[in-house]
């Protein structure tokens, strides 16, 4: 097993850390919202097989400092740290909620920094009833604290049914998402309740692999299938029984559902 290492990239106006496993081609996991960068430690050892695996924490999760300036400034700050931190190196970035869109807002914004896109449960803009959903997050996470909104942080990342079957797991999931910055938390609600990339995405000219899980509440299939629609050279694939972080929850059936897909990167 490779050795985890540990780094910081200092830019201008703040910090990206991240940890780094693996040799080889840099392959970047952006996580979620409602999760940290541990939740892809189920997929790096494999991963790390094979590619420079690289997790960053977003801009006030963990050693990141916060960023402000809406979703835009979240996506230049890590696409400048990102840069660093493969020396340039193309690499593939993938994404999960969250993390997706601040992938897909760099490949607009950055065109040249990645050479494939991995998108995993997110879209290019929510519904009525999804944006509502992320100001009443918003709304109480401010007036009563994180505590107040776990349970249903919780809830939009997995089904009853697997919470109920994985009792330490949902422990230390609901432990990492106490942990987020709530004013970060707050910004990012309120951002997500903005989102709408539809007349951008289109500029995207990198292969995307879009994923999502059949019961995923928090960014429903319909998301997936609209942006697959407007991006010039994607495919999808639905993860069947998956909610919103299948890394976490079937980590063999996602790692099957990208092989191929990165393989073909070269």
């Amino acid at each position: 097993m490779s050795e985890r290492r540990k780094m910081k990239i200092d830019l201008d106006g703040g910090t990206v850390s991240a940890a780094i496993e693996g040799e080889g081609r840099p392959l970047v996991l952006l996580h979620s919202l409602l999760a940290d960068r541990g939740s892809f430690d189920r997929i790096v050892g494999p991963l790390s097989r094979r590619f420079r695996v690289i997790a960053p924490d977003l801009p006030g999760f963990g050693g990141s400092t916060p960023v402000e300036g809406g979703l835009a400034a979240v996506a230049d700050r890590m696409a400048a740290a990102i840069g660093k931190m493969t020396e340039s190196e193309r690499p593939i970035l993938l994404g999960n909620g969250f993390g997706g869109f601040v992938t897909l807002q760099m490949a607009i914004r950055h065109p040249a920094l990645a050479r494939r896109l991995i998108l995993a449960d997110c879209g290019a803009a929510f519904s009525e009833p999804g944006r509502q959903a992320f100001r009443t997050m918003a709304a109480a996470a401010a007036a009563k604290g994180l505590e107040a909104i776990a349970e249903t942080a919780m809830r939009r990342l997995f089904a009853p049914e697997f919470q109920a079957a994985q009792p330490a797991l949902m422990g230390e999931r609901r432990a990492a998402f106490l942990r987020t910055d709530p004013e970060t938390f707050q910004a990012a609600c309120q951002a997500l309740a903005g989102l709408d990339l539809r007349g951008e995405v289109g500029s995207v000219r990198l292969p995307v692999l879009v994923l999502v899980g059949s019961e995923d509440e928090a960014t429903p299939p319909p998301m997936s299938h609209e942006l697959a629609g407007l991006l010039p050279d994607a495919r999808l694939e639905i993860l069947t029984g998956c909610a919103h972080v299948p890394q976490l929850q079937m980590p063999e059936a996602f790692l099957a559902a990208i092989e191929n897909f990165m393989a073909q990167a070269g």
